[in-house]
């Protein structure tokens, strides 16, 4: 266990903990938590190459623990009762994001099942997309007058990088061999 994958451990043990602090309405020790899980997101990819430490682990607990602590902050900041109107986010946000979660995830399965093996990568447009959807968490747990403004990008982008992971999807099923 090197210490790229400990960072990313890490990451999963915050996710809990930033849920629970939303539940109990501890808004500043969820924006401490959730930006704390995010250092460690960039993080550990950096030590990873930095340190020529890439692992098989760390390769697939990374995007499950990008996947757990994005979706589930954008569960809890949209359907936990009793948060103040301007930190709900409107359920069009998360239903994007996790839609594209879920179409990229079947996609893979087809892939898998056809080809016998999957290749999926991040692109450019998957890096801005996580960007702003972990600036959206932060803009609305610091309360920030525009965050519908920041989640709407977010949407928007995760929209385009779903279309973009669908076509690079039908790429491989075409290109099987």
């Amino acid at each position: 266990m090197n210490w790229a994958n400990r960072l990313t451990v890490l990451r999963i043990i915050l996710v809990p903990v930033f849920i629970m602090a939303v539940l109990y309405y501890r808004l500043d020790l969820a924006l401490v938590v959730f930006i704390l899980a995010s250092i460690t997101d960039g993080l550990d990819g950096y030590l990873a190459r930095l340190l020529d430490q890439k692992t098989k682990l760390g390769a697939m607990m990374d995007p499950v623990a990008d996947k757990l602590l994005i979706v589930s902050a954008f569960i809890s900041l949209s359907f936990v009762s009793g948060l103040p109107a301007y930190i709900r986010m409107p359920v069009y946000v998360p239903l994007a994001v996790i839609s594209r979660d879920v179409i990229i995830l079947l996609g893979a399965g087809i892939i898998y099942f056809n080809n016998g093996s999957v290749v999926i990568k991040p692109t450019g447009i998957s890096k801005i997309t996580t960007f702003f959807q972990m600036l959206t968490i932060i803009a609305v747990l610091l309360k920030f007058i525009y965050s519908s403004w920041i989640w709407n990008i977010a949407v928007f982008f995760t929209v385009a990088s779903g279309l973009d992971y669908m076509r690079l999807g039908a790429k491989q099923l075409n290109d099987r061999k």
